[in-house]
């Protein structure tokens, strides 16, 4: 049996600092909560 193949991301430079800048302090939009909250409606009628 094959062993399964891992996925992984390896940031440098500019990328990785900003990646680490952004883990530390996140935006938040106005178009990111909308789909937040589309999701959360969505979800909901999994539920029923």
């Amino acid at each position: 049996m094959a062993a399964p193949i891992e996925l992984g991301l390896i940031l440098t430079g500019q990328d990785r600092i900003d990646f680490e800048e952004y883990l530390k302090n996140p935006t938040c939009t106005e178009e990111g909560r909308k789909l937040l909250r589309e999701a959360e409606e969505l979800a909901k009628t999994w539920l029923q």
